[in-house]
């Protein structure tokens, strides 16, 4: 044997196996990693199917059925086309009185906060879109949606102000 060479062992039984073990377990590491850090991408999907993915996060308490928001949004197809949009101008509603889909969506929001969201049809319109509207039956919704403004029990404010007897002047 010369200087030069270098003597080589014999790899052990199962070294080879060994190797390949952690590797596989390295990628299975790294892919469990990346689905996990990539869970905030795919949003919060509901039971009945509506998904909300926070954009920017609200401060605050979430919204409930009967508050008050005050909403900046853009509706679109699933092919792109824009529906509806409130084109920067904030635009006023009670959560509980929108298509089923949207008020359960806005319940998942907070003020400030910037959200996209993904209805399903049977959410939204189904079969029975708005006379006129460029939504087809049965087609999936999504939305760009900002909370400018929530205004707690707002809906109850306005059962009460309408129930009220006027009062007489003086």
């Amino acid at each position: 044997m010369s200087v030069s060479q270098v003597p080589l062992r014999p790899l052990q039984r199962g070294a080879v196996a060994k190797l390949w073990l952690g590797l596989l377990l390295l990628v299975a590491a790294g892919l469990l990693l990346a689905w996990t850090g990539a869970g905030a991408m795919r949003g919060e999907t509901t039971a009945s199917g509506v998904t909300v993915r926070t954009v920017k996060a609200g401060e605050g308490p979430l919204i409930k059925a009967v508050d008050g928001v005050l909403i900046e949004y853009e509706g679109r197809l699933d092919n792109g086309t824009v529906f509806d949009s409130s084109r920067g101008q904030p635009v006023p509603m009670i959560a509980g009185q929108v298509i089923p889909g949207f008020a359960e969506a806005l319940q998942k929001m907070q003020k400030g906060g910037r959200y996209t969201i993904h209805i399903p049809a049977a959410l939204a319109y189904g079969a029975s879109p708005p006379e006129g509207s460029q939504i087809p039956p049965n087609a999936p919704l999504n939305f760009d949606v900002s909370i400018a403004q929530v205004v707690p029990n707002a809906a109850l404010m306005m059962q009460q102000q309408q129930g009220a007897a006027p009062q007489p002047g003086l």
